[in-house]
């Protein structure tokens, strides 16, 4: 009797969660890496749980964050692109973190043999491309307060299934400073707005309201706030604009009379 093989479906979840041949799950806690800059680019790392950072760091020694991290996130993904390259970038977990290291080979081969896993890493990468594009347009066009809005609801992973409000992990005013190019007094200075305004919430850990969003989607303030201080204006100025002013309402009357007809005397 010939019985036919059953062919099992390839299960993406269970994968991504358990160790395996060429995988194995590890455990980052905070502030440690995953992979450091100029290191070599040997494995990809899927982030089950934590939160994480991507950052590089210039010649100069000036160091920038590129991306933040969460659960369900690929990340070294450049050790695909050629043999014996090398890291790009730093991964620091921002909270303890629990991945799935897999080692190129491996994920050349998963990718190749089963679609299901390939449609899954290809959606994340056009995910992870339109973000960076979007952060180049932040970069190039807001201001560092809509940045740094746009920077706590990142963190706090609004537009995914959670509370209304969200805690984001423990991160320094130094640390946001780098991530939108400002200083730390500015940020400082939209954080203690922010308050003010009921956006966001100080009790141990930050919490991000969604009214955040107003800052982000609508570049909305209320009403009283959103109007600027006058300006006080030199008084050597303001003589100056005052002549400027008489001098013109004279031309204008000098222009009209000249335009007027003559009135004949009798």
């Amino acid at each position: 009797m010939i019985t036919e093989a059953v062919e099992t479906k390839f299960d993406v979840e269970a994968f991504l969660a358990n160790t395996g041949l060429g995988r194995k799950v590890v455990q980052i806690a905070r502030k440690d890496t995953f992979f450091s800059q100029g290191g070599p680019a040997d494995a990809v790392f899927y982030l089950q749980k934590g939160r994480a950072k991507l950052t590089v760091v210039s010649s100069g020694g000036k160091e920038a964050t590129i991306t933040l991290l969460s659960a369900g996130d690929f990340v070294g993904e450049e050790c695909l692109a050629a043999v014996g390259g090398t890291r790009l970038a730093t991964a620091t977990a921002v909270t303890p973190c629990t991945a799935l290291r897999i080692q190129r080979d491996e994920m050349i081969r998963v990718m190749h043999e089963e679609p299901d896993f390939s449609e899954l890493f290809l959606k994340f990468l056009l995910t992870r491309s339109m973000r960076v594009q979007a952060d180049l347009v932040d970069q190039l066009f807001d201001s560092s307060e809509r940045r740094l809005a746009r920077i706590l609801l990142l963190m706090a992973e609004f537009g995914k299934p959670g509370e209304p409000v969200s805690a984001i992990p423990a991160v320094t005013q130094e640390t946001l400073a780098a991530m939108i190019g400002t200083t730390r007094s500015r940020v400082n200075f939209f954080m203690n707005r922010f308050r003010k305004l009921g956006f966001i919430d100080y009790n141990g850990r930050i919490h991000v309201n969604k009214s955040l969003l107003n800052v982000v989607l609508l570049d909305q303030f209320p009403e009283q706030n959103a109007q600027k201080p006058p300006m006080k204006v030199p008084a050597r100025k303001a003589k100056l604009e005052v002549a400027v002013k008489e001098e013109g309402t004279a031309n204008r009357a000098k222009t009209r009379r000249k335009k007027s007809p003559a009135v004949a005397a009798d």
